[in-house]
């Protein structure tokens, strides 16, 4: 695999890799990549991720580029952990863990609740909050294909699953990303039985 300075590429290289991207439409998506060393200022940077994404969404099915994006997840372990861990061993049943995640803002943002259709809905702010800007990509100059916005899925399907003792699946309704800061990050997780 390619050497790549940057550890967002480096880790979407990887990703790839792992889910057996084939690597001619993995060099597609990574065209570049090598030209962001150390001293790219942060909007090349965000600039580069945004048509890295565009590569993925008219090279990769839906569901292949989420699996990818989900595997760049970060910030799995540590504090975070910690608390996931803590909400599952001291809290018994769903609406119990639910609760405690929705006051461990550390971790899931500014609330976790339980629709009515039985999922999880996981909100970094509130709806009609001032600009709200993504601290993944703070300098993006434009909106961002949401496919980037499944990485930050993925940390928080993994300490969500870990929370609330069930596997998860995600799908990102809204991001600050996607809409130039419009709307807020907003997850909602189907519960896998």
């Amino acid at each position: 695999m390619r050497k790549y300075e940057y550890g967002r590429i480096r880790v979407l290289a990887k990703a790839l890799a792992d889910e057996g991207i084939p690597g001619e439409a993995a060099a597609q998506i990574l065209e570049g990549g090598d030209e962001i060393v150390r001293g790219t200022t942060p909007e090349r940077k965000a600039e580069w991720m945004a048509e890295a994404m565009r590569r993925m969404d008219a090279l990769l099915n839906e569901r292949t580029r989420h699996a990818v994006r989900e595997r760049c997840a970060c910030c799995l372990g540590g504090k975070r952990l910690a608390v996931s861990r803590g909400i599952a061993k001291d809290h018994e049943g769903l609406e119990a863990r639910i609760r405690a995640a929705n006051e461990a803002r550390f971790v899931f943002g500014h609330s976790v609740s339980l629709t009515e259709k039985g999922e999880v809905l996981v909100c970094f702010a509130p709806e009609g909050a001032p600009h709200y800007r993504c601290v993944c990509l703070p300098k993006a100059r434009e909106p961002v294909s949401i496919t980037y916005c499944y990485c930050c899925g993925g940390h928080v399907r993994h300490h969500l699953q870990t929370a609330l003792g069930r596997e998860l699946q995600v799908t990102v309704l809204s991001s600050a990303l996607a809409s130039g800061g419009a709307e807020p990050c907003r997850f909602l997780f189907r519960i896998i039985e």
